[in-house]
């Protein structure tokens, strides 16, 4: 693959220009649509407007809101003047708020009023009481614990209406750019290099806090091309973009798939099963992405038969392990025969491997698919660093163009995640055959030892997605004084009736594969721990289970 040596703001530019009135995005649920040509000169003049709030090439811009148009002006408007977009979680809270914006330095933020039980002006005020008394624009300092924070940006109010004391209204920022000439501008968006960091997004920080992961215009243009091209996408398509945009399956895999093949976009503001099955009817897409359990919740949905979805071929489903029983749900009962698999982490800008269109049925669900162009994969021996051969399980490496540029000032975090070489140590157990096709087997903090035997969670878990009563389930190991770890498997049913009792559960496992691999505790719940992103927690169902389990003694023995 030829890379792409352009910034994100350049190649919005260049598609405007080729495709000046085909739709570049349109809502379902709100009366915003534009063709490339009007988002661009939008986005031209938002940057315009941040510029005259005093936001300079380097600055951090942290944006905090759902899938909403502000938030994809936003994106765009920071690459036309080099500031580097922060992502937020939508589901965090002060003490989470707090971190984030200290650590990233960010200068400006820009927030919608709430999300869920979320009251974001509520956070923000808690966090800078002074802001109330803090003259709009006036560049000041508004909480000495957040020395680098100069502006809250509220999206919400319409023009001319009254926002939260202190806070910018977004819908002014155009009006604002005005006094900004275009000369100024332009000098700006010149001096832009496709090697400065664009975003950055914070990792989810199952252990330690979280990390800000830093990509450039680079990382981000050439990983999104490179999906977009597994998909086979074309300007024809429509993609139907339900994953979070904070993300980078939002951002990257979709957002810039989508740039990257001027392939219109119909973004959904947050994942509900009608309003995304409606959208990918109603706007004929012919393409979604997803999580596991989103597409599990559109399966399962009630109304799902009375949508018809006419042109849907592909997508991706990723994020978390994809179960073989749901991807061929999703080939023959929503049509997408070319959905594909993707897999990578934040710091690869995220995909290191895919499958294409091209490859069979059992590879797409069997498998995450070979290298991506550009980008080199093995297996290793953790303890040894070794490069392992075909078949045998060890941790999955990546080096290529897609590696993050680190984290955010921590040094010494990055140096262990990026070796001198340049390989990118992921913490995750794979498997790759004679042809190139990778498998992953969990992560190496999630595999379970029982007794000196290594178990693979998810093993057990395709197993037993087999059972017809089992809609979803996800296998951890807990603590135990005989054998170190015990398996337990996490169930939800997909109905109270004729349901297995736990004893049958075990003997379905038991029937079918080796005894230490049956799980010697079964718990049936509701609904897993997730993060914003629809990432299963599973650090959070062993706390869980610790407890539920009263496990407390043998996961305090200390292990070498």
């Amino acid at each position: 693959m030829e890379m792409i040596e352009k910034t994100v703001g350049k190649l919005l530019e260049e598609v405007a220009a080729q495709y000046p009135d085909d739709m570049a995005v349109k809502y379902n649920d709100r009366p915003y649509q534009r063709t490339w040509k009007e988002f661009d000169e939008e986005c031209v003049r938002f940057a315009k407007g941040l510029m005259a709030l005093g936001i300079g090439k380097g600055d951090h811009v942290a944006i905090w809101a759902t899938n909403i148009p502000q938030w994809l002006i936003t994106l765009f408007a920071c690459s036309k003047i080099g500031a580097v977009l922060v992502t937020v979680n939508t589901s965090y809270k002060v003490f989470e708020l707090e971190y984030l914006l200290r650590q990233s330095d960010t200068k400006a933020l820009v927030m919608m009023d709430h999300f869920k039980d979320a009251n974001y002006v509520d956070i923000v005020n808690e966090l800078c009481p002074k802001l109330a008394h803090n003259k709009v624009g006036s560049g000041t300092t508004i909480n000495p614990m957040l020395p680098h924070l100069r502006h809250v940006i509220y999206v919400g109010a319409q023009k001319g209406e009254e926002v939260p004391a202190g806070m910018v209204n977004w819908e002014d920022l155009p009006a604002m750019g005005e006094e900004i000439d275009h000369e100024t501008y332009e000098a700006i968006y010149d001096s832009l290099d496709p090697d400065e960091v664009i975003n950055m997004q914070y990792t989810s920080g199952t252990t330690g806090f979280p990390k800000g992961v830093m990509l450039t215009h680079r990382n981000i243009v050439n990983n999104g091309k490179a999906i977009g091209d597994c998909m086979n996408f074309s300007h024809d398509d429509r993609l139907c973009i339900v994953v979070p945009f904070f993300h980078c399956f939002g951002l990257v895999l979709a957002v810039m798939a989508s740039l990257t093949h001027s392939t219109s976009m119909v973004p959904v503001e947050a994942y509900r099963p009608v309003d995304v099955m409606k959208a990918v009817a109603e706007e004929e897409c012919t393409a979604v992405h997803g999580v596991p359990t989103m597409f599990i919740g559109m399966l399962e949905h009630p109304d799902f038969s009375k949508y018809h979805f006419t042109r849907l071929r592909t997508g991706i489903m990723a994020g978390s392990p994809c179960p073989i029983k749901v991807m061929q749900q999703v080939v023959d009962q929503m049509g997408m025969r070319e959905i594909t698999i993707t897999y990578g982490q934040t710091e690869a800008s995220p995909a290191c491997t895919m499958t294409t269109t091209q490859d069979s049925i059992e590879t797409r669900v069997a498998t995450v698919g070979r290298a991506m162009p550009g980008v080199e994969c093995k297996i290793i021996d953790p303890e040894t660093g070794e490069t392992l051969g075909p078949g045998v399980p060890g941790e999955f490496c990546a080096r290529g163009y897609n590696i993050m540029k680190g984290y955010y000032k921590m040094p010494e975090a990055t140096s262990q995640a990026i070796d001198k070489d340049g390989w990118l140590h992921t913490g995750d157990l794979a498997t790759v055959d004679e042809k190139g096709y990778y498998k992953i087997t969990g992560r190496i903090k999630d595999m379970i030892i029982r007794g000196g035997e290594n178990i693979y969670p998810k093993e057990i878990e395709e197993f037993l997605y087999t059972h017809p009563s089992v809609k979803d389930v996800q296998v951890i190991g807990v603590p135990s004084q005989q054998y170190g770890e015990e398996v337990m498997a996490c169930v939800v049913l997909r109905s109270e009736e004729k349901a297995p009792t736990e004893e049958e559960l075990k003997a379905y496992v038991k029937s079918h594969m080796a005894r230490h691999k049956v799980p010697k505790y079964i718990a049936f719940m509701e609904a897993f721990p997730m993060t914003a992103s629809g990432k299963i927690q599973k650090f959070k169902l062993r706390e869980w289970a610790i407890e539920y389990l009263n496990l407390q003694d043998a996961a305090s023995i200390e292990t070498a």
